[in-house]
């Protein structure tokens, strides 16, 4: 059964969606806990993330189906440790306060490096570590979805930068809110059209890929690249699209914490 395409790309979705709800989740009752909650989440998160390293390794050696998915499992949790790790906010940049409404141009720019160039590094690193894990592997699938993430995180960021039409920060975090100083709403730019055309043209590639694959191994691989890339894509056209995305994580996550003194949520 799990060597159908539309089942891997099923998987693919549901992972995707499952991944992210659960990072949102572990930081948001984070929010609700001790000064110390966060690091104690990236700290407990930890044993994951060296056991998607182990899946990475283990898994390149042979092409494989349980391969395919076991790499592509792995990869999601060596990127879900990172991303934790940011929205907890232990590992960002030595910035922490909001940029000034009249920073404006490369000094914004550098400052806004400076707010993320921990979590920049951290990512280089995975890619560098998935990089030397599938080297002249046979099983080179869990690459392509890190690099397709690191792509379209990247991408990401610099639209929120640069600008977009529709900004959703509803969802960032406590530790994190002098990130939203630095968006910028408004019309696409370049940065938009490059990541989108991008992203489009890598899962058009793998689609094609796709259909001319030989194995039931390089059938799973593709379908899920293709799942992957073609997320990338839309999550991109949501910074332009007004549509209710939210709700995919919404109801699955506590009412954030109130303060106590005024009893006010802190909910954007």
């Amino acid at each position: 059964m799990f060597t159908f395409a539309w089942i891997a790309a099923a998987i693919a979705i549901f992972s995707w969606w499952f991944f992210t709800g659960i990072i949102l989740l572990i930081v948001r009752r984070a929010d609700g806990g001790g000064a110390t909650a966060h690091g104690k989440s990236v700290v407990f998160g930890t044993p994951l993330f060296a056991l998607g390293i182990l899946g990475l390794v283990v898994s390149a050696g042979t092409l494989t189906i349980a391969n395919v998915y076991v790499a592509f499992v792995s990869v999601l949790l060596v990127w879900g440790w990172i991303e934790l790790a940011f929205l907890s906010g232990v590992i960002t940049g030595p910035e922490h306060r909001p940029c000034p409404d009249t920073l404006q141009g490369w000094p914004r720019f550098i400052r806004a490096w400076h707010t993320l160039s921990y979590h920049e590094l951290l990512l280089l690193t995975g890619l560098l570590i998935v990089t030397v894990a599938t080297t002249g592997a046979e099983n080179t699938f869990g690459f392509w979805a890190y690099l397709v993430l690191f792509v379209a995180r990247i991408s990401a960021k610099l639209n929120l930068f640069f600008g977009v039409p529709r900004i959703n920060t509803e969802f960032v975090p406590r530790p994190l809110q002098h990130i939203k100083s630095y968006f910028r709403q408004g019309n696409v730019t370049l940065a938009f059209v490059i990541g989108v055309t991008f992203l489009s043209v890598a899962t058009a590639c793998f689609a094609k890929r796709l259909m001319v694959a030989e194995t039931a191994a390089q059938t799973v691989g593709f379908a899920l690249l293709l799942a992957l890339s073609a997320l990338a894509t839309i999550e991109h056209w949501l910074m332009v699209i007004p549509l209710p995305d939210a709700k995919l994580w919404r109801w699955m996550l506590p009412a954030r914490p109130t303060t106590p003194k005024t009893g006010q949520s802190h909910e954007l």
